[in-house]
């Protein structure tokens, strides 16, 4: 079988041309609010933000927090807390956090709200940009803080096309981008990560090695929550004997007893990302440190 990512290439015209608009409109922007993937932090953003966003002042959303392993995401926060960046635990679909987001950025822009203190400039709303990869909850984000649903929202990567203004109350105002990806992943594990969780649409990769490659990962990082979902397995077979073993287990059987292996890929990845196997993280703080 090829590498799941080697061939992996995802840079729509909409997507460079957010760029050149996240660089027009970026004056204009007090703060820049990054949604990602608390599952895989670092993998699910987009390694050009620093240098597009200039070093304004930064907020990273870990998203879907209720789907990651809390003790990680904590470490996440930690982690982004010592580069100075304040990074807080949401999900964007409850509302879970979103009620720390407005503090944090005052805090962010603390600096500034003093100076507009000093010029009797009080009241002058903030305006924060809205960034993230594609699926990340960007609209789902924009629609929870604002109270009602105002964002296009869709589960599917890409939906968002153009730059969309929302003023939240008086001090804050929001703007939304379309979600931007990098034109190819350098790293082939940041490619599976992101083809895990979905940000990476199926049909450009081979469904069955990604599957066998996610089993790799949880054998070894969550072989508890495998077993009490699927029950015992023979963790010392290569992970293509694995796969047909979760297969089984369902039922998933074809003419010759053999399993189908398709079908048990599609059924464990859909499973993961509709959090039915458990709450997982796929890096650590450890490994990018």
């Amino acid at each position: 079988m090829n590498d799941t990512t080697q061939s992996i290439q995802w840079f729509p015209g909409h997507m460079a041309k957010t760029r050149r608009k996240i660089k027009v409109i970026l004056p204009l922007i007090d703060a820049v609010a990054e949604v990602v993937d608390a599952r895989i932090p670092q993998s699910s953003r987009n390694p050009e933000i620093k240098e597009l966003i200039e070093g304004k002042p930064h907020i990273i959303l870990l998203n879907k927090c209720d789907m990651a392993d809390k003790t990680v995401t904590e470490q996440w926060i930690s982690y982004y807390k010592k580069q100075g960046i304040i990074a807080i635990a949401v999900d964007c679909k409850s509302g879970k956090g979103l009620s720390l987001f407005k503090d944090s950025v005052k805090t962010a822009l603390a600096d500034k709200l003093e100076a507009y203190k000093q010029k009797g400039m009080i009241g002058k709303p903030l305006r924060v940009m809205v960034v993230g990869i594609p699926n990340v909850g960007k609209s789902s984000f924009i629609n929870k803080i604002a109270g009602k649903t105002r964002a296009k929202v869709e589960n599917r990567p890409g939906v968002t096309r153009g730059n969309q203004w929302f003023t939240i109350d008086k001090q804050l105002e929001l703007l939304d981008t379309p979600g931007v990806l990098w034109p190819k992943f350098e790293d082939k594990a940041v490619g599976e990560r992101l083809a895990f969780t979905g940000a990476v649409k199926d049909r450009i990769l081979d469904t069955e090695l990604l599957a066998m490659r996610l089993l790799e990962i949880l054998s070894e990082k969550y072989r508890d929550l495998l077993v009490s979902r699927f029950g015992e397995l023979d963790f010392e077979c290569d992970s293509y004997d694995l796969l047909c073993q979760v297969g089984k287990k369902r039922g998933m059987v074809i003419r010759g007893g053999e399993t189908d292996t398709e079908r048990a890929a599609n059924m464990l990845l859909e499973e993961y990302r509709n959090c039915k196997i458990g709450l997982i993280s796929l890096e650590s703080v450890d490994e990018n440190a």
